[in-house]
């Protein structure tokens, strides 16, 4: 997926993972107990800071903190933009 928007910096423009519709054993959750979701798949990155190269690159699915972020709607959907450091982790 692309989009028009190109972060700068160390930004990191992310799509987050749809929210939990059931649990493991099958209960269905209601929109009330739902979770924000703590993972997303990369969409855009910016080029780094001069002596810090960026290390997620476009397409990697991530994780990051339940308040890092900042919410964008771009195209009628919903975005997340942060910096790297706000990623704990690359899933794989």
């Amino acid at each position: 997926m692309s989009t028009s928007l190109k972060p700068l910096a160390d930004r990191v423009l992310i799509e987050a993972a749809p929210a939990e519709e059931k649990t493991a054993s099958g209960i269905i959750i209601p929109d009330t107990a739902k979770e924000k979701p703590l993972k997303g798949t990369v969409i855009a990155v910016g080029n780094g800071k001069k002596d810090e190269p960026m290390t997620v690159k476009v397409g990697d699915t991530v994780i990051y903190g339940q308040y890092s972020g900042t919410e964008l709607k771009i195209d009628s959907k919903t975005f997340l933009i942060m910096k790297e450091s706000d990623i704990y982790g690359i899933l794989s």
